[in-house]
Order: structure tokens, then sequence, then C-alpha cells
């Protein structure tokens, strides 16, 4: 499997973990599925473009108040992406899933933002910003679809493997005149929590990582850089839904502070090292990697005099 060994070791482990909890408090389970709702709406739309802060974005789907400078159009991007997490929430149980099913999420994603193109493939050529990348010519598209939906029904084998794949086969299609990158990441969580995992967040502050690693993906054919960007943010889900629901939830530390108290004498730049390569179980908020001091150890311990 192309996953990195280390990274998927770890997931497993807390998947394992998170799924002991089972079933999970529902106060605090509504609480953090509210809470991820803000975070996935903020960070899906500010990829795009869409200038709501995340407390702008908080106060749009909690409050329902109308930030003065920010066009219609974000605001309907906001209050549509929350729309859509409940049509995603609603297809996690359903028995067979179908083309209709991502049209109509398509459709509440452009919901009154553009009614002609929402739900409907799109009938011109497209150019991908910022790319060099042209996605395949319209007429294409519902059979290349076709291969995308038969991923999306896949069961058995690695389910962070096939929501990669299902992720990138929908990007280079880029069925859609506009929200295919939402729609996508909205999948890849219908994938994802189909199979038992907690929705995963796509930073804004990784978006260049983002984009790199589809790009590197699609170059090379191979989608090992992509996955295990995705693999990333499963743990990172995961992470957060074990320190909500679990008995014993860890102290997360910044990495200047995780050095200090580091017995293999760690620097904070070599933490950061490990963090993005993935060997370590550090967590990023924002643009900010922390870790506990229990994942800390265990490394540790591991490495020791190495």
């Amino acid at each position: 499997m192309a996953l990195d060994e280390a990274i998927y070791s770890r997931i497993l482990e807390k998947k394992n973990a998170l799924d002991k909890l089972r079933p999970f408090n529902r106060g605090a389970l509504a609480k953090l599925q509210e809470t991820f709702r803000v975070d996935l709406t903020y960070n899906s739309n500010a990829i795009e473009g869409n200038s709501l802060s995340l407390s702008e974005t908080k106060l749009v789907l909690e409050e329902g108040v109308t930030v003065g400078g920010k066009s219609m159009k974000e605001h309907l991007e906001v209050t549509n992406h929350s729309k859509a997490i409940d049509f995603v929430e609603s297809l996690v149980s359903k028995r067979n899933l179908e083309e209709i099913d991502v049209l109509n999420l398509h459709a509440l994603i452009l919901d009154r933002i553009d009614p002609e193109n929402a739900g409907f493939y799109r009938r011109g050529a497209v150019r991908i910003s910022g790319t060099t990348y042209t996605p395949p010519s319209p007429a294409k598209v519902p059979a290349l679809m076709r291969e995308a939906y038969a991923l999306l029904k896949t069961k058995g084998g690695e389910p962070i493997e096939t929501a990669a794949k299902i992720h990138q086969k929908f990007v280079d299609i880029h069925p859609f005149i506009d929200g295919n990158g939402r729609t996508a990441r909205l999948i890849v969580n219908l994938y994802l929590m189909r199979n038992g995992y907690p929705p995963v967040v796509i930073l804004r502050a990784e978006r260049k990582k983002y984009i790199n690693m589809i790009a590197k993906s699609r170059a090379e054919n191979d989608i090992t850089p992509f996955l295990n960007f995705l693999a990333k943010a499963v743990e990172r889900s995961l992470d957060i839904y074990l320190d909500s629901l679990g008995k014993n939830p860890g102290e997360y530390l910044e990495l200047a502070e995780a050095a200090k108290i580091s017995k293999n004498g760690y620097s904070q730049e070599y933490l950061s090292l490990l963090a993005r390569t993935g060997k370590i179980g550090a967590v990023k908020f924002g643009r900010n990697w922390k870790i506990t001091k229990e994942a800390l150890g265990k490394y540790e311990k591991e490495h020791a005099g190495s």
C-alpha cells in the first residue's frame, strides 16, 4: 500500500481507540459536529477564495448575521455549504449511492449562486487557474464520472486510499463549471464517514500544499503524494475527536514547549520536520503544529539513542 507506514499505524491505533468509545456521548458529539461544520465550511470556502473569516463564518451560520463589506455570494457560499453538509450526513447511511446524489450535492453548493449550472455537468471546456492542466472535454465527462461513482461505491480495501483516489479522479475530471473543489472534499468526507471515520478538514493554511499534492499525484500518475497528505488530515480529525470524546484528553503543546521537555534533546526545528513529514503524531491547528506529551514520549521511546 502507498500509505506511509508510520502515519497508517497511528491512524489504525487511533481509529481503534475511537471505536471503543462508541456509542459517543450525544451532547459532546453534537458540540463537536457543530465545531466541524464551521471549520469545514470556513476552510473549504477559503481555499476557493471566500474572504469571510472563521469568526465571521461562525456568525453567519449560528446567528444568521450579514457581515458588512462582504458579498451576497460569499454569504450564500457559507449557508449553502452548511446545507450540503446536512445532505452528506443524510447519505452516510444510504444503502446505495447514485449519480443523482452527487448532482444534488453540487446543486446545493451553487444554489442561488449559479442556478443555470447547479447540479449539471459543465457544457464547455474549462481551465484550472494556476496550472497547465486541461481537464477532459465536456463530452467525456459523464462516462468519466461513472468511474468516479464506481469508486464511491467501493466496499473493502483501505478507505483512506479509496477516498484519495475518488478526490483525485474528481478534480482531474473537473465535471462542473464551478464548485468542484468543495464538492470533491465533501464526497471524500462522505466516503470516509460511511467507513467509520470522522469528517476531515483540509486547512486553508495548507492550500498551497494541497494544490501541489494534487498536481504531483496527477503528474506522476501516482496517488501517493495526495494520499499521504489526506492521511495527515484524517489523523488530525481522529486526534480532535479523541480529545473531545475521550475520558483522558491529552494536553497539546506548542513545538517550542515540546522541545524544552524532549528527553532526546529534539529541537523545535527537528520536531517541526518530524511533524511535516508525518513521522511523529503531531496535529496542525491553523498554521501551527502541536503535540501531546504522550505522543512525544512514545516517539522518543521508540527512537531512543537514534
